[in-house]
């Protein structure tokens, strides 16, 4: 094994074939399950969107401080789903989802001998 496999192999896939216009579906380069989350952002001071930007995996205000009221704290709000508004201001997360699902082993047994049906009778 060289020493240029390992590296290759540890290459993220970035989802890029997935559609922005589907909520969920599989990835065509690595399989995974993918959500498309939008984000906004919101200044908690005075509640007007700011426009987002996705840096170092979590979503940020593009700008540094409010341009309504000058604060500088800020929430991400999830936007269930996004509307011709929203647009300009918020940011798509790919998010893979992991199937959620216990592994178990089930077993059957057949029975090789024939009963007989018992009719009931009415009384």
């Amino acid at each position: 094994m060289n020493l240029l496999d390992f590296f290759k192999n540890k290459k993220k896939c970035k989802h890029e074939k997935v559609s922005p216009q589907n909520d969920i579906c599989y990835c065509q380069d690595c399989g995974e399950l993918i959500e498309n989350r939008w984000y906004i952002a919101r200044c908690t001071c005075c509640g007007i969107k700011l426009k987002a930007i996705l840096k170092d995996g979590q979503v940020v205000p593009e700008e540094k401080f409010c341009h309504n009221c000058g604060s500088t704290q800020f929430e991400a709000e999830l936007i269930p789903k996004i509307n011709c508004i929203d647009i300009n201001y918020a940011v798509l997360v790919k998010t893979i989802i992991e199937p959620d699902f216990d592994e178990f082993t089930q077993s059957w047994l057949d029975r090789h001998e024939y009963q007989q049906l018992k009719l009931i009778t009415q009384t």
